[in-house]
């Protein structure tokens, strides 16, 4: 991979430690993967924030950046372990608190904004058709490339802070032109109504679709939140972190129809279902929010729990980005939520928190965190409507 001769400089070490094993990273990810050059970039997200992911090891990594790393570009954070302000309420530990607040810190130090969330582009982080970013996490990276248009990888989260404190990443991948065209035609021939019908898809075509990108016929333009769980779920299942829909997402447009065809049926929604939702109907923990949610889902939330109290040895958490949540502070949905006994957790979700063992069964509108929930912490998942959730969190038990 092509250097410039200030971008030599920084890998010899002239510009500091942090920016050495940054543009080593960078070098070493466009040698492996054929780039030709280095792109500027506009912004840029990290994952692996969490210390429950991250472990001593990553704390001490991200401490000695942080002694003279500074980053380049609007820098933003994933999901961290636990609300940063409200971290007792969730039933976290102390000792894994004091960690968290330290990995957050490491990364303000290094001109991070803390902001900790998988939704940025509802809270006004949006980049523009196609520009490049670096962005890390799985949702986020596919409704970036797919909804909006601008061009990322999958970064992991080495890769992504490297990126922020040289302000550049490898040009490879879906960057370039003629790797975003569709490998594989899916034609919906199926009645999409709800959120989780949404999620159900990108399972179906996910499963089918292993490591292609594909581009969609037969669908209605749906709500933003419609596609925010969609591209949870299709990259989670198993395709590329890139779809296009005819006549909803920008670029669908731009290309022909791939020789390879899928139709997804009733039959394939139906077998979707019958994959996510597990037999036992008890539930002992709610989870909405991944990715994190919009203010008119709380909005639904709160509705829904007007007057009513959540059952007992049953926890229900909406989980969503700060900025959210003082919104639905300020318009009373916050507060509505508490008085069922529910939890607004901002900075947080159940996939990234330290849950394991504490609960059993979760119920929750998100395929994504059906996934988790099973393979990381061990639950029984059962997926539907934020109605149908919320009617599990106030009854201990899943209703189809």
């Amino acid at each position: 991979m092509y250097l410039t001769k200030e971008e030599e400089k920084i890998l010899d070490g002239e510009a500091g430690y942090a920016a050495q094993k940054s543009m080593q990273i960078l070098a070493a990810l466009g040698d492996i993967f054929g780039a030709d050059r280095l792109i500027p970039i506009s912004s840029v997200q990290i994952a692996g924030v969490s210390y429950h992911n991250l472990g001593e090891a990553g704390l001490e990594y991200l401490s000695a950046l942080s002694r003279d790393g500074r980053v380049k570009v609007p820098t933003f954070l994933n999901p961290a372990g636990m609300d940063m302000q409200d971290w007792k309420k969730l039933g976290i530990s102390e000792e894994f608190a004091e960690k968290q607040k330290a990995v957050v810190d490491a990364f303000a130090a290094m001109g991070i904004n803390t902001t900790c969330t998988c939704t940025p582009y509802l809270i006004g982080i949006k980049p523009k058709f196609g520009e490049h970013v670096a962005w890390a996490e799985s949702s986020a990276v596919t409704f970036c490339n797919s909804v909006i248009g601008a061009r990322t990888n999958r970064e992991g989260g080495p890769s992504a802070l490297a990126s922020a404190l040289i302000g550049k990443t490898p040009n490879y991948g879906l960057h370039i032109s003629e790797n975003r065209k569709p490998d594989l035609l899916v034609k919906v021939d199926a009645d999409l109504r709800t959120l989780p019908d949404w999620g159900a898809l990108g399972n179906a075509i996910g499963t089918r679709a292993k490591n292609k990108i594909v581009i969609i016929e037969g669908v209605k333009k749906p709500p933003w939140d419609y596609l925010k769980t969609f591209s949870a779920s299709i990259v989670t299942y198993g395709a590329k972190p890139l779809y296009h829909i005819k006549g909803i997402t920008p670029e669908a447009g731009s290309f022909e129809d791939p020789g390879d065809t899928l139709t997804i049926t009733d039959t394939e929604m139906k077998e979707a279902y019958e994959y996510l939702n597990d037999a036992d109907n008890t539930v002992d923990f709610v989870s909405l929010g991944c990715p994190h949610a919009s203010i008119d889902e709380i909005r639904e939330v709160a509705h829904l729990l007007e007057g009513e109290r959540v059952a007992d040895g049953v926890e229900l958490w909406v989980a969503c980005a700060r900025p959210i949540k003082e919104e639905a502070e300020r318009l009373g949905y916050a507060s509505t939520i508490e008085r069922a006994g529910g939890k607004l957790a901002a900075d947080t979700c159940m996939v990234v928190a330290p849950v394991k063992g504490r609960f059993k069964s979760v119920a929750t509108t998100s395929a994504k965190a059906c996934y988790y929930s099973r393979g990381h912490n061990n639950m029984k998942t059962h997926i539907g409507t934020i109605e149908q959730c919320v009617r599990a969190a106030l009854t201990g038990k899943w209703e189809n």
